[in-house]
């Protein structure tokens, strides 16, 4: 998975086909991400302590990797990432914009 924290992607199908968001986590057991107001859900919770309220609450849940795409932070579309040796490192590069990420 080329994933990371922090990366902004787009979801290319679904309810939320076409919104953009940042990686707040990536499950790479899973094969999925959680998006940053993607795939908001509502989670009905009961008071578990004295004095906690409970209530709806709406979260993100995770989206199979294979339903976003990677967005170029240059040209800002879609783009495919590869890898690259810079300074005996391996570093991301967008495919796209032929730069490190």
């Amino acid at each position: 998975m080329n994933l990371k924290k922090g990366d902004k992607v787009q979801v290319l199908s679904g309810v939320d086909k076409g919104k953009q968001g940042r990686v707040l986590q990536a499950l790479p057991k899973k094969g999925k991400v959680l998006v940053e107001g993607v795939n908001v859900v509502k989670r009905h919770t009961k008071p578990r302590a004295q004095g906690q309220t409970g209530g709806i609450i709406e979260k993100e849940a995770p989206v199979p990797v294979s339903k976003v795409a990677f967005v170029d932070p240059t040209t800002g579309k879609t783009a495919k990432l590869g890898t690259k040796v810079v300074d005996k490192r391996r570093v991301r590069v967008s495919k796209a914009s032929n730069e490190a990420v």
